[in-house]
């Protein structure tokens, strides 16, 4: 999808993966049945935090997600691929 939006090959890179990460943080908060101010509480951050998250505001994130996911006991795996 970034590609198709003109953006750079790094950017796309970054953009997917954050992406991805935000993806499966709200699958989570899902499972979990947790309310915003609950997934809030598991790793330490505000609940409009969450809201954000929630909403697929990527533009306020960075690869902070990846402490977000491990504070909520999740493993963050990496695969670079040619």
């Amino acid at each position: 999808m970034f590609v198709d939006l003109g953006f750079a090959p790094e950017k796309v890179a970054v953009r997917t993966l954050r992406a991805e990460l935000m993806v499966a943080l709200r699958k989570l908060i899902a499972e979990k049945g947790w309310t915003q101010a609950q997934a809030a509480g598991e790793p330490g951050v505000t609940q409009s935090r969450v809201s954000d998250l929630v909403r697929g505001k990527h533009e306020n994130f960075s690869l902070e997600l990846v402490t977000l996911a491990a504070r909520a006991g999740r493993t963050v795996k990496l695969r670079l691929a040619a």
